[in-house]
């Protein structure tokens, strides 16, 4: 049985009008949640992934510096908790780069997404990608579709986002490891 609490939380720095953290509880009774990235969080989130996952999706701090240089301001960090502590992040790209994906000007790029080894096979990615739904119509109303590039070879990822709800429409390019399908998903 999976329960959601919506709980207040701010965040440390301005961003939309998304004031709270949806939490879901596991089989196992721990909670997960998302909540935008305070810098507070980054100790937690300094992790490694192995050479396979390091083809795949950047490093948190990596992420964090490329959000810096695109200088948007249309990119939103979200650090994903477990039991309270970072344990894994995505972004959510509102700018120009989405229009590679979708011609859709109300959708929303999910990048990035990782979560620390530690954590992994615990549910928590699958958790989050749940949740994102409400976590978007919440802070951001007007976006309607999330969309994504996952390499045809990363058999976690593809997997996880099928099972979250996302679909394959057809359409694939070439992504720096190799050919990516395009999945979206209707918020």
């Amino acid at each position: 049985m999976m329960m959601c609490i919506i709980s207040n939380t701010k965040p440390s720095q301005p961003l939309p009008n998304l004031m709270y953290s949806l939490t879901t509880f596991l089989n196992t009774n721990a909670m997960v949640s998302l909540r935008f990235f305070q810098p507070k969080d980054l100790p937690g989130l300094n992790y490694s992934l192995d050479e396979t996952q390091s083809q795949f999706t950047s490093l948190v701090a990596r992420a964090l510096q490329r959000i810096k240089e695109r200088n948007t301001g249309q990119e939103f960090p979200v650090t994903i908790l477990f039991n309270g502590k970072p344990a894994g992040f995505f972004s959510l790209d509102f700018g120009e780069d989405k229009y590679d994906l979708t011609a859709n000007p109300e959708s929303v790029l999910l990048r990035s997404l990782s979560i620390n080894p530690v954590f992994q096979g615990k549910g928590i990615g699958k958790s989050a990608m749940l949740n994102l739904d409400a976590f978007i119509k919440d802070g951001f109303s007007r976006c309607n579709e999330i969309v994504l590039a996952v390499n045809q070879s990363n058999t976690s990822a593809y997997q996880l986002y099928l099972k979250a709800g996302y679909c394959y429409g057809g359409k694939s390019r070439i992504g720096r490891s190799g050919p990516q399908d395009i999945l979206s998903k209707k918020v």
